[in-house]
């Protein structure tokens, strides 16, 4: 397959071992955690070389990449105050359960501005004629002409950084990932990737119906890993679903524990499998050395050692921290102080990442996949509250 040529001149990160790659995972107004560790990274002069994105994770990826470097912090502060939502009730501190409740209900009922709005005619009943690319309860044009208006796509598909996106067809139960170095992408591929059915109809690309890649993988590390050639790289995978959670004691933290697991998308049984794989390929690498020069001009012997490979991938995993009150409901809390409080934990959390640097040093050289998952501060008390209100953003979430 020829791709395009994509450059970047940018300087490397000192003591990283190749590329810079973010990781996005789905998760709806938890995304405002990626958000913040994005502003983490940028402040520390780190910039992505690749971004790979599901759902809202694509959405935060492409007010990255298209966008300048100096611009993204504040395009995704504008996204973010567009959608975040300001009741009277977000501040009946004395009843939390009440206030989430509500603004549960305002959010079902109503939508959310700049990001999807309510489809009547598929509250009419469950066999009501919508055709297949109206499909859904809500629809996200608003999403739709806030991305034409934040995004530059030009920009975007220049591919610096480089931009992947998953979806789901609908017709074949088959994931696909989008990618700006195989052709150009649009509005309509940000959208497929978070069309999560039954709420937001499939979109439609090339003539093929689409929804959010989430329901397939909503961690989308396997690109990377499965790439070739691969190249050595410092991942940063965002992760916003929990894979670790106590025992359910009644129906509705079921709901929650459900939901953390299905959407954590088997993250620790993914990495254990690569590090396996990855392993097996540093020792055909080791043992071609002991293969006489002779016979390693042979075709056989070089198809086998093609198996072999030296990259290593660091993968520094970050996890949003569960917030007091939070339930199965939180991947719809927009609210203004919800928002806020994930945003200051992924800065916090990529601050601390960045200060610990755990990729410098020596590691192992058969070790293809190392993981690293920072110690992080158990509050966000204990992390500061950054300033964050980008200069230049027309409209900044209201995080101080």
């Amino acid at each position: 397959m020829q791709h395009k040529a994509l450059h970047d001149s940018r300087p490397r990160l000192p003591g990283s071992p190749g590329r810079v790659v973010l990781v996005f995972q789905g998760g709806g107004a938890l995304g405002a955690y990626q958000a913040g560790v994005y502003q983490g990274l940028h402040e520390a002069g780190i910039e992505p070389d690749w971004i790979i994105g599901t759902s809202i994770g694509a959405i935060n990826a492409s007010l990255i990449a298209g966008n300048p470097e100096g611009e993204r912090v504040p395009r995704l502060a504008e996204f973010w105050a567009r959608i975040a939502e300001r009741a009277p009730w977000d501040g009946l501190v004395a009843w939390p359960l009440a206030a989430q409740a509500l603004r549960t209900s305002k959010t079902l009922s109503s939508g959310v501005p700049g990001f999807f709005a309510v489809n009547p005619l598929a509250f009419l009943g469950p066999h009501v004629p919508l055709g297949s690319d109206a499909a859904g309860y809500y629809s996200t044009a608003p999403l739709k002409a806030t991305l034409l208006e934040l995004v530059d796509f030009a920009r975007l598909n220049r591919g610096r950084p480089r931009l992947t996106v998953g979806a789901a067809h609908v017709g074949s139960s088959q994931m696909r990932y989008f990618d700006a170095r195989d052709g150009e992408l649009g509005v309509e591929h940000i959208l497929a990737s978070g069309a999560l059915p039954p709420a937001f109809p499939a979109v439609r690309i090339e003539g093929e119906l689409y929804w959010d890649g989430g329901i397939l993988s909503n961690t989308p590390t396997e690109v990377i890993f499965d790439e070739n050639p691969r190249v050595s790289s410092l991942v940063f995978a965002v992760h916003m679903w929990n894979p670790v959670g106590p025992e359910p004691q009644c129906m509705w933290e079921v709901t929650h524990r459900q939901k953390d697991i299905q959407y954590s998308s088997r993250v620790a049984t993914h990495i254990a499998r690569q590090k396996e794989a990855h392993r097996l390929r540093h020792v055909i690498k080791e043992l071609m050395g002991y293969i006489p020069e002779a016979q390693r001009a042979s075709a056989r012997v070089a198809e086998l050692a093609s198996f072999g490979c030296p990259t290593q991938m660091h993968v520094v995993r970050l996890l949003a921290p569960r917030l007091g009150a939070e339930d199965h409901t939180k991947d719809i809390d927009f609210s203004e102080a919800g928002i806020a409080q994930r945003w200051q934990a992924g800065y916090a959390h990529a601050r601390q990442a960045v200060a610990a640097a755990p990729w410098e040093g020596r590691f192992d050289p058969l070790e293809g996949v190392i993981l690293h998952e920072p110690a992080t501060a158990a509050s966000l008390e204990e992390t500061g509250r950054p300033n964050l209100a980008p200069p230049h953003a027309a409209r900044a979430p209201a995080f101080t």
